[in-house]
């Protein structure tokens, strides 16, 4: 075992248990780790669900939330658990830190939603499929305030974590997200 392995502290917690500073702490290393390109959308998304945080002794590492989403597949409203914010300080990536991570998300996503979802950056893709998130291999759309969205940009790069006792739904019929503000996946 390494010395940061026996420093670093990992945590899970709901938004509501974060102080102030520990949330400025999450979007200072969201903002650091996405080069800018992590907007305030970006942050609501992230926001109000279970975080996994990991703190070595120069502060925090590594983050990543799960929120709960509903996805309409097959006129059934499914429970989701969606990955948001998923990001390794830079002096620290490539050390395991990212899957310590993925690994407590799962663990919420596994006993609490039927299936688990993310959007996933080029860089993150290879993270999620090592972990045995698949890409969701039917169509994509948002259900919006004047009907249904299709979102052919996202098919390709959106991956799924089937739950053991729900399974894969059948990926003939899309899956139809909530709307929310900014990037809708």
């Amino acid at each position: 075992m390494t010395e940061s392995e026996r420093t670093d502290r990992l945590r899970t917690a709901h938004t509501a248990d974060l102080t102030p500073a520990a949330l400025d702490e999450i979007r200072a290393l969201l903002d650091a780790a996405f080069d800018g390109d992590f907007g305030d959308d970006d942050w609501d998304h992230t926001i109000g669900g279970v975080h996994a945080v990991v703190h070595d002794r120069h502060g925090l590492a590594a983050h990543g939330s799960v929120i709960q989403r509903r996805v309409l597949h097959r006129g059934r409203s499914l429970r989701v658990g969606y990955v948001e914010g998923v990001a390794v300080r830079a002096d620290r990536r490539g050390q395991g830190l990212g899957g310590r991570v993925m690994e407590a998300l799962e663990r919420v996503i596994d006993r609490a939603y039927v299936l688990g979802a993310l959007s996933a950056s080029d860089d993150g893709a290879a993270l999620y499929a090592g972990r045995g998130w698949v890409v969701w291999p039917g169509r994509i759309a948002a259900l919006g305030p004047h009907g249904v969205v299709p979102l052919p940009d996202e098919e390709g790069s959106t991956y799924v974590k089937p739950v053991a006792a729900a399974g894969l739904p059948d990926p003939s019929d899309a899956l139809f997200f909530d709307w929310r503000g900014g990037d809708l996946l």
